[in-house]
């Protein structure tokens, strides 16, 4: 067990934190997963903390000038650098309080991304501030394509989905690779804390966010973050499709904790991935066939994970 995680207790429905690191006065859509999730994690990890905000989503309708939704510093930063700007945060706030020109105290730095910053243009400077070992925590906010700037397909985009470039014709039946796991890669840095999360499950995310403030060194947490505009689905669906995500095993939730893995939510009988499929329009054109196809990518990455974890079916 990581020192700084021994008395940990955790939060309560009944006991949370008052303070909101972002407001709710912000311009996301109506429906979006993703600033909830983001809301959480913030709550979670408290005021005492800078965010570093790649291009994306939550970069947009968070800070359309002269307004800000952030009540903590906060940076805006492009889509490949949050983590090294993260990077250079933390180790200038380190020669400050050195120096004494600030007080000493513990401030978190937090790097944001969408799964495009992340997976795709931003992997690099993550995999370098990982690295290196800088104390700070990435959050993956995966939406699973480049929503905010039109629904292009990112190497995050689930097997099969519509995205504008990724559209099933005649020659095509949608997105034709299967989603990269970067929590996987995150896991290969030797890193302390690696955690999966959904805004559906929201204790479990606030615990999560907080832990990966907590100790000390990179910590990386990636949370399913659903989309109503490119995902094609009802305002109202967003917490009940990242529920049937999770209940379907295609978004399991676990934490892996000094390289060990620890599955949250053990699904011991999962839905049929089609309910969770039938929610959205972007998959929409699928057949049975490629259907029973993505079902069965789904069982095997499970087996692995469960290998992963020393646990059995």
């Amino acid at each position: 067990m990581i020192k700084e995680l021994e008395n940990f207790k955790g939060f309560s429905a009944k006991k949370l934190p008052l303070a909101d690191p972002l407001a709710s006065g912000h311009r996301a859509c109506q429906g979006c997963g993703e600033v909830l999730a983001l809301k959480l994690a913030m709550k979670a990890i408290g005021m005492n903390s800078i965010v570093v905000s790649a291009t994306g989503c939550m970069e947009i309708i968070t800070s359309t000038f002269p307004q800000t939704a952030w009540n903590v510093p906060w940076l805006h930063v492009a889509f490949e650098n949050a983590a090294a700007v993260a990077s250079g945060t933390e180790a200038a706030l380190k020669v400050l309080m050195r120096k004494g020109k600030i007080p000493q105290k513990h401030i978190d730095i937090v790097a944001i991304g969408g799964d495009g910053a992340t997976a795709d243009i931003g992997l690099q400077s993550l995999s370098g501030a990982m690295e290196r070992g800088h104390d700070f925590v990435y959050i993956c906010l995966d939406n699973e394509a480049y929503m905010n700037t039109g629904v292009q397909r990112s190497s995050s985009t689930p097997y099969g989905a519509m995205t504008t470039t990724s559209p099933p014709g005649k020659k095509s039946f949608g997105q034709a690779t299967k989603k990269k796991n970067v929590p996987a890669i995150a896991v290969a840095h030797n890193i302390p804390y690696v955690a999966t999360a959904s805004p559906a499950y929201f204790l479990d995310l606030m615990n999560k966010a907080k832990k990966a403030a907590l100790v000390k060194g990179p910590a990386y947490l990636h949370i399913y973050s659903s989309c109503p505009t490119g995902w094609r689905h009802g305002g109202d669906l967003a917490i009940e499709i990242s529920k049937l995500a999770v209940e379907t095993n295609v978004f399991p939730l676990y934490e892996v904790i000094e390289g060990k893995y620890i599955i949250n939510r053990k699904i011991t009988k999962p839905k049929p991935v089609a309910e969770y499929l039938k929610k959205q329009g972007r998959f929409r054109h699928l057949t049975d066939d490629l259907i029973a196809q993505i079902q069965r990518q789904v069982d095997e990455e499970y087996d692995k994970l469960l290998k992963l974890a020393g646990e059995t079916a």
